[in-house]
């Protein structure tokens, strides 16, 4: 059983304007990539890149370019699947920031779990009941038009929550206190996402870029862990996966794939200003 939400979905001018930008986003680094198996991710990757993709035939160089991110991508959503903890078919799931549903697919694919993912965008909530439609599991994963801070759920009912690069579009004071209530105790909640390093300083310039890139507002990585202690999630792995990722970051650079937002954060790695963390939490 659910409730309707207290608020409305869109509760402010900056969430229109983020609704508004991934409505209207139709990018080939995330549709062509889903295209593959027909789970669309809308996140970045990890792993060593296989770099012979660039050679051979022309003709074919496209799809090899296209299967090679993907597979990538794939390997960070096997990551975050790795740390959502034991998990049966009975227990219930929240993918907060689904996009077009390719976690909250694979999820079930993987644990025969019912899904929930929440998303403000209306087109992308659209876009991933159809994939679960045309996958048969419409009646076990389920994509609602909703805000991840106030969802409507009921308390405690679910067993694991996850963030994949959705955290910087709200604040975590918030988040983990809405994570927490829906949260059995127990339960699990991970996130992967890119914060910048209190270490550096104030962020960088090419953290300036990408949060003008993808209108969005990233986090100091102290912030995760004051709000997750404030909020009784309790990490049990943390995860610095920098270096995993830069590798992805300089294939997509030199395809055709590029958007122009691949030097920021190559920059931004590498300069020590950014950083990639995988981290899992226990609800206490």
């Amino acid at each position: 059983m659910t409730i309707t939400p207290n608020a409305p979905v869109l509760n402010s001018l900056y969430q229109q304007s983020v609704a508004d930008y991934w409505n209207a986003e139709e990018n080939p680094v995330n549709l062509r990539l889903g295209e593959v198996d027909g789970l669309y991710h809308h996140h970045y990757g990890i792993g060593e890149v296989d770099w012979s993709v660039l050679e051979g035939p022309a003709d074919t160089r496209e799809l090899r370019v296209v299967n090679e991110l993907h597979r990538l991508e794939s390997a960070q959503a096997d990551a975050l699947m790795a740390h959502l903890g034991p998990l049966r078919p009975e227990h219930r799931l929240l993918d907060a920031g689904s996009g077009r549903g390719g976690s909250s697919l694979l999820a079930n694919i993987r644990f025969g779990c019912q899904v929930d993912g929440v998303s403000i965008s209306e087109s992308q909530v659209a876009f991933a009941n159809q994939q679960a439609k045309e996958r048969g599991v419409d009646d076990r994963v389920r994509f609602h038009f909703r805000n991840m801070l106030d969802t409507g759920f009921e308390a405690g009912a679910f067993q694991a929550i996850w963030n994949n690069e959705s955290t910087m579009y709200v604040e975590l004071s918030q988040l983990f206190a809405a994570h927490a209530r829906l949260l059995r105790r127990g339960g699990r909640y991970v996130c992967i996402t890119g914060c910048y390093n209190d270490a550096y300083g104030l962020p960088s310039r090419a953290i300036s870029q990408i949060n003008a890139h993808y209108i969005c507002d990233i986090h100091p990585r102290s912030t995760y862990f004051k709000e997750m202690a404030a909020n009784r999630l309790v990490p049990v792995s943390v995860v610095d996966l920098t270096a995993a990722t830069i590798p992805y970051w300089e294939l997509r650079a030199r395809t055709h794939l590029a958007t122009g937002i691949e030097e920021a954060f190559l920059e931004a790695y590498k300069g020590g200003s950014f950083q990639y963390l995988l981290i899992a939490a226990d609800r206490v």
